[in-house]
């Protein structure tokens, strides 16, 4: 990990987001989306999430994208403003090595200094590193939704982790 490098997002990450996202809109069920947006979709998407300030974080080594982390509104209404929803993608090689725990902790930081005051994780539940790392960092299980989302032929659980930043 230490030749691996934080860094904010640079426009040029697209292809690499795009890539990444892919993966898992193809491959899992941790995103309930079932068709992979294209580059544009994905330049919109952090666009928007640029224009907001919100924490957007890039892991990279010797230039490659290694994964990205970023922390939205959890929902639009304005009573939800402080209330943020993290993602947290990494490429497929870079699974199990701790890059995951190296982005959690620094959007962390970044999402109290922007002035989130809660922070929500929604993970699929049969996602258990996903749930592992957050419960390690201190989020605990506030709710659990069964049958909410159908992918590859089936239905998906799903688990609310809060906390406080």
């Amino acid at each position: 990990m230490s030749d691996t490098v934080l860094r904010p997002f640079a426009w040029s990450d697209v292809p690499a987001i795009t890539r990444i996202y892919r993966h898992y809109v193809d491959h899992t069920a941790i995103t309930f989306d079932t068709e992979a947006p294209d580059e544009t979709a994905i330049a919109e998407k952090y666009a928007a999430l640029t224009r907001l300030g919100h924490p957007l974080i890039i892991a990279e080594r010797a230039g490659q994208v290694l994964g990205y982390a970023y922390a939205s509104y959890y929902r639009p209404r304005a009573a939800y403003r402080f209330t943020c929803e993290d993602s947290l993608y990494l490429d497929p090689n870079e699974t199990g090595k701790g890059l995951g725990r190296v982005l959690l902790t620094e959007l962390l930081a970044q999402s109290k200094a922007f002035g989130f005051k809660q922070m929500l994780a929604v993970i699929t539940a049969d996602t258990a590193n996903s749930i592992a790392i957050h419960e390690k960092f201190g989020f605990e299980r506030v709710g659990y939704y069964k049958a909410v989302g159908y992918k590859f032929d089936r239905w998906h659980d799903i688990v609310h982790l809060q906390m406080a930043l």
